[in-house]
């Protein structure tokens, strides 16, 4: 890399800066550069630089693992159990196609009865012998950000909205052709989940989700009493790096500790684009940039020797560089960074299942605040959003040591992550397990769909890294086939396929 002076292009970039040292400013300085970004990353990146702006992070971890014995479901009257499930049945969905050969439920589980505290939820079985088939729970990020709107309608669930905002498409690579999958709305807040205590809003963090995410599976599973003993998996994308690790440490401690409760058979987690750890996720951001050619070099060199990541130190001078990174961007989703925005002129028709369609959080967002939708889903009348603010409380900066615990349980660890997301780059995310220093067991090779290189894989020690080629944050919409062929090794046990395997 060439050199240059770095006090002289200090000088110069002040001038249009100086007004700007507010360190606040700054670092918020990115949310508004991306024209009609996805919320769910949005609301990720807004989060990280809230948290830098308030306070030096810690790299402590803390989150309870118990939980409140009162809050779990005391039903065990079969006939009971029964009309609850039957009464969550959706018989259709609205404007759904012909040819479902699936069942789908919705409803709400109560997670705190004395303050009526109640979590969403949409569950679809596999189209292809469901009872045999695993369990897997799928948790979006944010924090604040709908699993249902995102997962189940944009991504990896059965159906996408048409551009008409009333009628949907199967989604022909759906994850529940190999499982079967609950899409749960946490915490309260989010989507169709609510409380009746206003203040359940702002009181709102790591551990609270990771309770309320663990009651509400307890007492589904009381609901569904047929999922017991089933194979069960957590995945999840984004601030899921949170979501998933947590609620899996706090499955595995509980399985332990109680002896009344329902013991769930957690065999893995897969966490997509995941932020794991606040200073290398902000260091691989900032790189994957200047690699991908979005960066200068003079910015990028001017980064690497002020910015000090590892102490979270972030001066001035640092910040100006970061902003000025900011600003080379352009115009562009950070998110994906080669794909387009949403041109509502230009839109299809119906979902073809060959590129996603950029304006598809437009379509959902119609959807679900019809009246009709609403009522099949068995939801209160509701003004839905895709993502809410929420007043959060605890986040750790790191979650590598709770990462390092479930490696020595011996469940299935994967991080994956599309290629093309500039936001929680490839580069973070290796960062990230590069720090946990562990043995190779599988060298880095390609994996295939067809003869297509779908990304590489390299398995580590309790861990595998899978990325996936030409996707961005949201690996499942970018590319569906690819997704879901990494996803069925993952419930299989195995690496991805090599070529002609």
């Amino acid at each position: 890399m060439r050199g240059f002076n770095i006090e002289k292009t200090l000088t110069h970039y002040n001038i249009k800066m100086s007004s700007m040292l507010s360190q606040k400013v700054l670092l918020w300085s990115l949310i508004f550069l991306v024209c009609k970004a996805n919320q769910q990353s949005e609301y990720l990146y807004k989060f990280i630089q809230s948290k830098r702006s308030q306070q030096k992070p810690s790299h402590v971890e803390s989150y309870s693992s118990t939980i409140v014995d009162e809050h779990v479901s005391k039903v065990h009257v079969v006939e009971q159990q029964l009309r609850l499930m039957e009464d969550d049945k959706v018989k259709a969905l609205p404007g759904q196609p012909k040819g479902v050969d699936f069942d789908q439920y919705a409803g709400y589980v109560t997670v705190d009865s004395k303050g009526g505290r109640e979590l969403f939820y949409y569950f679809v079985e596999s189209s292809l012998n469901s009872s045999t088939k695993p369990l897997i729970l799928w948790l979006n990020g944010g924090p604040g950000c709908s699993s249902f709107g995102y997962g189940a309608m944009q991504e990896l669930g059965p159906f996408r909205v048409n551009s008409d905002g009333t009628t949907l498409s199967l989604n022909k690579d759906a994850w529940n052709k190999v499982a079967n999958i609950i899409f749960l709305e946490s915490p309260a807040g989010v989507g169709f989940s609510y409380s009746k205590n206003s203040l359940d809003y702002s009181n709102i963090g790591d551990n609270s989700t990771a309770k309320d995410s663990y009651i509400f599976l307890l007492n589904w599973l009381e609901r569904f009493p047929q999922y017991k003993t089933r194979d069960f998996f957590i995945a999840g994308e984004s601030y899921g790096g949170h979501y998933v690790p947590q609620l899996a440490h706090l499955i595995l401690s509980n399985n332990k500790k109680l002896k009344n409760h329902t013991r769930i058979n957690l065999r893995g987690i897969a966490v997509g684009n995941g932020w794991i750890d606040d200073n290398l996720c902000t260091k691989g951001m900032y790189d994957y940039f200047w690699m991908a050619g979005l960066n200068s070099d003079e910015t990028h060199e001017g980064i690497d020797k002020l910015c000090d990541f590892g102490n979270f130190n972030y001066t001035n001078e640092c910040n100006l560089y970061q902003s000025r990174a900011n600003d080379e961007l352009g115009n562009i989703d950070i998110y994906n960074i080669y794909a387009p925005f949403c041109n509502s002129s230009a839109t299809k028709t119906s979902y073809s299942g060959s590129d996603f369609d950029p304006c598809s959080e437009d379509y959902t967002n119609a959807y679900l605040n019809l009246p009709k939708v609403q009522e099949a889903l068995h939801v209160k009348p509701t003004k839905w959003s895709s993502c809410s603010d929420l007043s959060w409380t605890d986040s750790p900066a790191s979650i590598l040591p709770t990462i390092n615990g479930l490696i020595s349980s011996g469940i299935s660890i994967w991080i994956y992550s599309g290629d093309i997301d500039g936001r929680v780059p490839i580069t973070s995310t290796k960062y990230s397990i590069n720090s946990l220093k562990l043995p190779v067991h599988t060298a880095w090779r390609p994996w295939y769909t067809g003869k297509e290189v779908g990304g590489y894989v390299i398995g580590y020690k309790g861990l595998a890294l899978v990325t996936v080629r030409g996707a961005g944050h949201m690996v499942p919409s970018d590319q569906p086939y690819r997704a879901l062929t990494m996803i069925s090794s993952f419930l299989l046990g195995q690496l991805p396929p090599q070529l002609n395997s």
